[in-house]
């Protein structure tokens, strides 16, 4: 892969009073768009979708976090439901068991590759189907520190790519690239990922607000391999940089290509979850 980095050598033959602008100079091509390098990033992403395709379904439990910039804590119990789409977005069920006061509270998350996802979230204490708008995914998921937009599928056409560099990530060795939502709704203007070489598993997301302030940071962990093909983290920490906030999603019992209702994936159904 191409390595995107400044051409130094021109820097050195300038007169020190112009060093300073022959280095902007010299680092100018570096930060422009360069077919070599969205070619690259795109390629990426799309060999990393092209291993998680085929899983069919699955179901996973799922214990949340939140942390206060103090440190305290409260949790959240919460059950998992995805159905894949051939050749667009997956369907996704998130239903809340505990606590009480959170209990039956469900979002459906259709996902689309070409447009915005639908996503509604269930309120029992109203018995009401809410529809989250494109303008509000930038808001936080249940008290979390994901926005809606985090739940959402993250569809390789929905974004702009453009690979950056290799580096060390622990043992392993990663790309990091940068995508660009093409939503203009969206809460980011970009986002850098860390993939390893090997797998193309995630292990780190930084996600820069609509100003380019670094927002927030997720990272992933203690990563299995399922149906001897498919990686899944079992740890996911979102960390609010300007709250000193943070949320933890842990995942267990992972079960694959059970037998669903895909009743469940509607609005209608929502009523019902239990």
């Amino acid at each position: 892969m191409m390595r995107v980095s400044p051409t130094r050598s021109k820097v050195l033959s300038f007169a020190p009073h112009l060093a300073l602008w022959a280095c902007l100079i010299a680092q100018a091509p570096a930060r422009a768009e360069s077919p070599a390098s969205e070619e690259t990033g795109l390629k990426i992403a799309l060999e990393a979708r092209g291993r998680g395709e085929g899983f069919g379904n699955f179901t996973a439990s799922q214990v949340m976090v939140l942390r206060n910039k103090q440190g305290r804590e409260s949790r959240r119990q919460l059950r998992l439901k995805v159905l894949e789409v051939e050749g667009d977005g997956n369907k996704s069920l998130f239903v809340f068991d505990e606590p009480r006061d959170v209990k039956e509270t469900a979002l459906l998350i259709h996902g689309h590759r070409e447009s915005a996802d639908e996503q509604w979230l269930y309120l029992p204490a109203l018995k009401r189907v809410k529809r989250i708008s494109s303008a509000n995914r930038s808001g936080s998921f249940m008290g979390s520190e994901f926005a809606y937009e985090d739940m959402g599928s993250q569809e390789v056409e929905r974004f702009s790519y453009r690979y950056l560099r290799d580096e060390p990530c622990g043992d392993l060795t990663c790309t990091v690239s940068e995508r660009v939502p093409v939503d203009e709704r969206s809460g980011y203007r970009r986002q850098l990922v860390w993939r390893d070489q090997d797998e193309l598993r995630v292990w780190k997301v930084e996600y820069y607000d609509r100003k380019d302030a670094h927002l927030k940071t997720l990272t992933f962990g203690s990563y299995e391999k399922h149906l001897d093909r498919y990686w899944y983290a079992g740890e996911m920490t979102m960390v609010n940089h300007l709250t000193g906030k943070s949320t933890v999603l842990s995942w267990t019992d992972f079960q694959f290509r059970t037998d669903f209702d895909e009743r469940d994936f509607t609005q209608t159904g929502l009523r019902r979850v239990r």
